[in-house]
């Protein structure tokens, strides 16, 4: 079968996926839209929906410490049809996503950036899967479709995060910079993304064109150009706004977290347990952790830039203040773009079993605690720990490969043979 046809039978099908569940359980998208490992105070459907109610009856969302979201999602939604009466058109347009997001990730697999960029060619650069297979992968994920399903706006960040993925691993800098921005705009953390993928732009605009500029001017051009996108959505929200007062209320509840409500991450019970003078003290060291990673990464693995963004996607469905599965899956799909490294993996059976005993034990636990009475906070984060715990092999795990991988080509004579830190 050919290549185009695969691809529309695999689109055609995970379409038809969606669409089937959304219309035979009508009752499915609410429940999956209450659920904390699914929808946080930042992402939420529900909240996103109060907010557009207040925005067409001419009242700020942001007056009720309710809606959290960014100002230009409002006038797109208040375009669709009423999702309560008319789900139609809401449920197609998080199918389109989802699909969006599938190509953006399978052009990501066809650009061999995973294996071998500019400065670096794995050993191991045919051992590879089919865009198809990722692409599959990725929209038969069950967290895939959970997520689809609940509508959290976190699919919209997903997506923009894929689309500039593939357009910095084909060389795109103009398209790059402006999905990133969108991605930073929704959810604030994938500005950290810049670095490494303005690396990996650059690299693969060096390895088309043989006139490429200095690292140093590109980096200023794009950061600025990064600048004026990011500038130019504010400024279009403030003017949608009438005030600058969503800042407040969106980008300063991810940063000073004043909503507690339970979710899969690390941070709302351990801000639960603190005492306020340690407060402001513990939101930067948190912060601080998240972006440390940054800078050491890029500079270590500079030859690899986009393996250093997919671990940097990891890092933030563990460590940022607002996680869900989307984050997680997001990661997950990344992960088999580096297919050449799951021979040097040595805890893949121990992260896979961690993730899928916190995915089928995680709801038992947060109904102990919510509806049954006989459990507390204690169980549900106990199971959140388990599930970071996953992600965080997985991360760790993968970036011994990709260490490994790179001793493997500078040293063969290294090639198979343990090695021990002096």
């Amino acid at each position: 079968m050919a290549f185009d046809q695969q691809k529309v039978l695999l689109f055609g099908v995970a379409a038809a996926v969606r669409l089937l569940l959304f219309t035979a359980f009508p009752s499915l998208p609410n429940l999956l839209t209450g659920r904390v490992e699914i929808s946080t105070p930042v992402t939420s459907f529900k909240r996103l929906q109060e907010g557009v109610f207040l925005y067409t009856h001419n009242v700020s969302p942001y007056d009720g410490g309710v809606f959290h979201q960014a100002p230009l999602l409002l006038p797109l939604f208040s375009l669709l049809p009423n999702p309560a009466f008319h789900p139609f058109a809401t449920n197609l347009l998080y199918t389109v996503v989802d699909l969006l997001g599938a190509n953006a990730l399978m052009q990501i697999a066809e650009s061999w950036q995973s294996a071998a960029p500019r400065l670096f060619k794995s050993s191991r650069k045919d051992l590879r899967w089919s865009s198809i297979a990722i692409g599959a992968g990725f929209l038969f994920n069950p967290f895939t479709i959970t997520t689809c399903i609940a509508r959290p706006t976190s699919a919209l960040t997903n997506l923009f995060i894929l689309i500039s993925m593939a357009k910095a691993s084909q060389g795109a800098g103009a398209t790059f910079v402006l999905a990133l921005s969108f991605a930073s705009y929704l959810a604030m953390h994938p500005i950290l993304l810049f670095p490494p993928l303005l690396l990996l732009c650059y690299d693969a605009r060096a390895t088309k064109t043989k006139s490429t500029p200095p690292l140093l001017t590109f980096a200023v051009v794009h950061v600025l150009a990064l600048a004026a996108a990011l500038g130019g959505l504010l400024y279009l929200s403030a003017l949608l706004m009438g005030s600058w007062e969503f800042l407040a209320a969106t980008y300063g509840v991810r940063l000073l977290l004043p909503d507690l409500t339970p979710n899969v991450g690390l941070w709302w019970y351990f801000f639960t347990e603190m005492f306020d003078s340690f407060r402001e003290f513990f939101l930067g060291v948190f912060w601080l952790h998240v972006v440390s990673y940054v800078p050491g990464l890029t500079i270590r693995l500079r030859k690899q830039p986009l393996f250093v963004a997919t671990t940097l996607t990891g890092i933030f469905a563990v460590f940022t203040p607002y996680p869900s599965i989307a984050d997680g899956t997001l990661y997950l799909s990344l992960v088999p773009l580096f297919r050449h490294l799951f021979p040097l993996m040595r805890y893949t059976f121990l992260a896979s079993s961690t993730i899928l005993y916190a995915s089928f034990i995680g709801p038992a636990f947060y109904y102990l605690w919510i509806y049954a009475g006989s459990g507390n906070a204690n169980f549900f984060y106990a199971i959140t720990l388990v599930w970071s715990l996953g992600l965080s092999v997985i991360v760790g795990d993968s970036l011994y490969a990709a260490l490994r991988d790179e001793l493997d080509v500078e040293r063969p004579e290294l090639r198979g043979k343990e090695v021990k830190r002096i």
